[in-house]
């Protein structure tokens, strides 16, 4: 062994204490990082790397099963342009009975023998693919509720099919809500409606204009109106991006934050480490080793434990990030996520180039000392560093050993900025976690609009029923929405009503349809956010979203004309009064008062009513009782909030808590590292003041006060910081998505919030200190005593 071999090996050996600190920041480090850097990567285009990996299907069409036969289809594969091609498939539309766990909504169902690989490989994400008749596999994106071990019973087709739910899977390209075997298909196809799906990848499909290109070459060997209904990947991924705008933002600044913590973290516990090895530097510089040696022999001490470290650190990321992943795939509408190969590389590698850079810098600054005066530094502080403060502090009415943790920070400086910056970031973390948390749930229920205590849903569909039960009426009494709001308002406990009916419509000299929201009662307090102007007082009136305002050129106070309402009734003209928070249908809706639509009859399947009680009525008791009266209408009630989104909320918070708890683990080991090496250097002092009477709870709160002031100025100064972060996340969340924000979305952070936050930046310094202050109160006196 080489003489700078054995000065490594005896350094890494005998200074076992760094070597830990340095070895456990560098694993919470990079499992931070490689977390982070994982985030920022699905983050980056969710969707478009979704499709590449499932091969999505850039185009889907579906074709009448009378008119064009399945060989025919197969050989449409054939055509120039397609690079790919699935099925034919046979498809059914299919309702589910509305009295079981789903609601009555029709759904499609595609037999497929598996789930594919080459073009529109679905993904399972639990359970596992249908293997026989009897047997279905749900798509998490579709409106049936994926429950492993569920029945469903299908009302429509001859016999009411029961299947049971074996899987949940999730297309890219959504191209089904459900699949089966082939051979269950019969059994779910109603007599003349059955078709056929064919999924296509193009050689060309960069723009719309060429998905419709490759659309008509497909069809233009088949048969005229073969083809009933086509879907673009364009569409697909447009649905998908607008779904997860606002999310993207906020995963990201995640993954920086912790990419930014890991950095100070590691270069600031690397560079304490080598620091207390000044003396040690000297006494090599005296037995003969030059300063290139000293600064190889140090970067090495370092190297080892961090390399130990970043290994432990990357099974430790891949460990913490498969729950995250798995959550972020929620969020994104995708399928299971993992870390990439370059993530792990990246990290890695950036990590030890830190530790070797960090190390290399502060040995070179020691090294760069003449030999006595870097065996004059010792292990302890420059003398009279702190006496001031140590004064200071004596002269408070404090207990002894309280003074003398409060001076500590006075004394190394340096070390107690580095603290603090951990601290710091962990406090805005924090800061920037809980405000995300509150705004994320302002959004996601101003796009449900469901604050009512009790809600009649508009009814679904009529149904045909199960052959076997004559209980269930063969057509479902069409609901008179009259009838109904007059039910309502005679129920005892009836508070506050109103009725909300959709229409289609367009307004003039704009592209597309717009949906018309109109209300009969006063709707102001049903979870309608206002972002500026007011809401609707009389009719002729109307408030609208965002998108809209940018789609049609307007602004609040200006006149909009919408055409083509059912019914007698010509053109409306309503002004804009407001602007309203609803990222629904594009942005593209118009709320106004029932009134203004004159002639116009909305479609009675397409009301929905919304009650709020009066104080101290049971809301279950009052279902049960309006239920009672509604059945002969065909209405059912329920409770309200079961539509604001309430999935995604938990979904979400479990996200940032569990992120937020790591980069609080991680700020709390910058401390960590920073106390244990201060508190190794006081050995000998601590050894003098346990022999002078002090006691270990003494000892301990010595420890713990030096973290004090540390932790408040930390807190202090983080808390802001977190609130800035969030200033600036959550409006490009909103712009991402195209709308504009409200101020009970921005400003969440109340005054006892802040100052509760406040101390956060406290409990994180005295949690890193902890362990430390108990290694210092277990010591024994004659130990310390010898201690150099």
């Amino acid at each position: 062994m080489s003489t700078l071999g054995a000065v490594v090996r005896s350094g890494v050996g005998r200074r076992r204490v760094q070597t830990l600190v340095i070895g456990l920041a560098t694993m919470m480090a990079v499992a931070a990082s490689v977390l982070g850097g994982s985030l920022l990567a699905v983050s980056g285009a969710p969707f478009d790397d979704a499709f590449a990996r499932q091969h999505g299907a850039h185009l889907s069409v579906r074709f009448d099963a009378d008119a064009v036969g399945a060989g025919h289809l197969s050989r449409s594969r054939e055509t120039a342009g397609v690079s790919g091609a699935a099925g034919p498939f046979r498809t059914a539309t299919v309702t589910p009975r509305p009295d079981g766990p789903n609601p009555g909504w029709p759904v499609t169902v595609v037999g497929r023998g598996d789930a594919g690989r080459d073009v529109d490989e679905v993904a399972l994400v639990d359970g596992r693919w249908a293997a026989r008749p009897g047997e279905i596999v749900l798509s998490a994106d579709s409106s049936l509720v994926p429950v492993i071990g569920a029945v469903i019973t299908f009302a429509e087709p001859p016999g009411g099919p029961v299947l049971t739910v074996v899987g949940v899977a999730r297309s890219v390209t959504r191209t089904a809500d459900a699949w089966v075997v082939p051979s269950q298909m019969p059994a779910l196809t109603v007599p003349g409606r059955g078709g056929y799906q064919m999924l296509y990848r193009l050689t060309e499909a960069r723009t719309a204009a060429q998905v419709t290109a490759g659309s008509e070459a497909v069809t233009a060997s088949l048969p005229p109106g073969a083809a009933v209904g086509t879907q673009s990947w364009l569409t697909v991924r447009a649905d998908a991006e607008r779904d997860t705008a606002l999310y993207v933002p906020f995963l990201a600044a995640f993954g920086a934050l912790g990419l930014v913590m890991s950095v100070i973290v590691v270069g600031n516990v690397v560079a304490s480490a080598v620091g207390t090895g000044t003396r040690r530097i000297g006494i090599l510089k005296a037995v003969g080793f030059t300063p290139a040696q000293v600064v190889r022999a140090h970067m090495a001490q370092a190297l080892l434990p961090a390399c130990a470290g970043t290994a432990l650190g990357v099974l430790a990321g891949h460990l913490i990030a498969l729950p995250v992943l798995a959550e972020a795939a929620e969020v994104y509408g995708t399928a299971s996520l993992a870390v990439d190969p370059w993530v792990d590389l990246t990290v890695v590698a950036g990590m030890l180039g830190l530790v070797a850079a960090t190390a290399w810098a502060a040995a070179w600054r020691a090294g760069r000392l003449r030999t006595v005066d870097a065996l004059a530094v010792g292990r302890t502080a420059a003398a009279g560093r702190g006496r001031r403060a140590a004064r200071l502090a004596g002269r408070l009415p404090l207990p002894r050993a309280v003074a003398l943790g409060l001076a500590r920070p006075f004394a190394r400086p340096a070390r107690a900025l580095a603290m603090g910056t951990a601290v710091l970031s962990g406090a805005a973390a924090v800061t920037f976690s809980v405000g995300m948390g509150a705004s994320l749930g302002e959004v996601t229920k101003a796009r449900a609009h469901d604050v009512a205590d009790v809600v009649v849903p508009a009814p679904p569909p009529d149904f045909a029923p199960r052959g076997d039960a004559p209980d269930v009426p063969a057509e479902r009494p069409r609901a008179d929405p009259a009838a109904v709001a007059a039910v309502i308002d005679a129920a005892a406990g009836t508070g506050k009503h109103y009725s909300a009916a959709r229409v289609r419509a367009t307004v003039s000299g704009s592209a597309g349809v717009v949906e018309v929201v109109a209300f009969t009662g006063d709707a102001s307090w049903g979870g309608y956010p206002m972002v500026s102007g007011r809401w609707v007082r009389e009719p002729g009136e109307a408030v609208v979203p965002t998108p809209f305002l940018t789609a049609t050129g307007t602004r609040v106070g200006d006149t909009v004309t919408l055409d083509g309402l059912p019914g007698p009734a010509g053109p409306v003209e309503v002004r804009i009064v407001g602007e309203v928070l609803d990222p629904r249908n594009d942005g593209m809706q118009v709320f106004t008062d029932a009134a203004t639509l004159g002639a116009a009859r909305p479609d009675l399947t397409e009301t929905s009513h919304h009650i709020a009680v009066t104080p101290g009525t049971d809301v279950s008791r009052y279902v049960g009782a309006l239920n009672a009266e509604l059945a002969p209408l065909g209405a059912t009630a329920r409770t309200g909030g079961t539509g604001n989104g309430g999935d995604m909320v938990v979904t979400l918070n479990a996200l940032s808590a569990l992120l937020t708890l790591l980069l609080v683990v991680v700020a709390a080991l910058g401390v960590l590292g920073g106390v244990l090496l201060d508190t190794r250097e006081r050995v000998r002092e601590m050894g003098i003041h346990k022999a002078l009477g002090m006691t270990p709870r003494q000892t301990v709160a010595t420890v713990l006060t030096s973290v004090v002031l540390t932790g408040l100025v930390a807190g202090a100064l983080g808390v802001p910081l977190g609130m800035a972060l969030h200033g600036l996340v959550v409006p490009a969340m909103g712009e991402s998505a195209g709308l504009r924000l409200p101020g009970s979305v921005v400003a969440v952070y109340g005054g006892p919030l802040v100052l509760a936050l406040g101390l956060g930046g406290l409990v994180i310094a005295v949690l890193g200190a902890s362990l430390p202050a108990g290694w210092a109160a277990g010591g024994r006196t004659a130990v310390a005593l010898r201690a150099e």
